[in-house]
């Protein structure tokens, strides 16, 4: 199987071609760029290396967020827009589980973060069960404030803080946290488009192409902003739309 993975959840961008966990062709960058105008070159230039033509490919993965809105909205519709017109499958994968997932031969509870601004997280807990050769999902992806995140990890033995954005919470959990460890290897704190497509590989596409949609975990502040307005004072707000 030949998979195209994407990653523009955030600021590095990731792009991978891969078949049955060899890579054909990669490009990663961490440089701050509008996703919009190197996305499509990236992928054009990966595919031309690997020397494939869009025919060639049985699968697109693409990292379905938390991350960035218009990060996430790059990526999703580059991804349906491509497996709609190719015909083909189209997966998506948690962006904090692609994060986590680079962290290998680790017994502890991988904790992958995005600082979602204000002193809150995109965050989740994931762990590699070795018997089976797969992720388990221990708390699942969620938008939080970092101090309840904190508290709701004390009680692991062991708890492994993986992303670029950790370093900005690094003084909280080291006050808070005695069984946590920060990641020190550069190239975990990035997305991987090999690791994407492997994470994608043995996982069932979506159904329907037209239905999938990013994963934001939270509102944009124009929308929270817009629902305050109409519905001030009460809490439930978001269950009345």
């Amino acid at each position: 199987m030949r998979i195209l993975a994407i990653d523009t959840s955030n600021q590095t961008l990731s792009v991978a071609v891969c078949e049955n966990n060899r890579i054909l062709g990669a490009y990663t960058s961490t440089v701050q760029k509008n996703h919009s105008t190197t996305l499509m070159p990236a992928i054009s230039k990966v595919m031309e290396d690997s020397q494939l033509k869009p025919k060639d490919l049985d699968r697109i993965v693409v990292a379905q967020g938390p991350g960035s809105y218009t990060g996430l909205r790059i990526g999703v519709t580059t991804a349906k827009t491509l497996a709609y017109s190719l015909s083909i499958d189209l997966v998506g994968i948690s962006s904090l589980l692609t994060l986590a997932a680079n962290c290998l031969n680790m017994d502890s509870l991988i904790v992958p973060l995005f600082d979602a601004r204000r002193n809150n997280v995109y965050s989740g807990a994931y762990q590699y069960d070795k018997v089976n050769e797969n992720w388990e999902t221990v708390i699942p992806d969620q938008h939080i404030s970092m101090n309840q995140w904190l508290e709701k990890l004390k009680d692991f033995p062991s708890i492994y803080f993986v992303g670029e954005d950790v370093e900005k919470f690094r003084i909280t959990i080291e006050e808070k946290l005695d069984n946590a460890e920060i990641n020190k290897h550069p190239q975990w704190q990035i997305p991987s488009g090999a690791v994407l497509a492997q994470l994608g590989a043995g996982k069932e596409p979506v159904k329907e192409v037209h239905h999938f949609l990013p994963e934001y975990l939270k509102r944009v502040e124009a929308e929270e902003n817009w629902l305050k307005d109409h519905f001030p004072g009460d809490e439930n707000y978001v269950e009345k739309i």
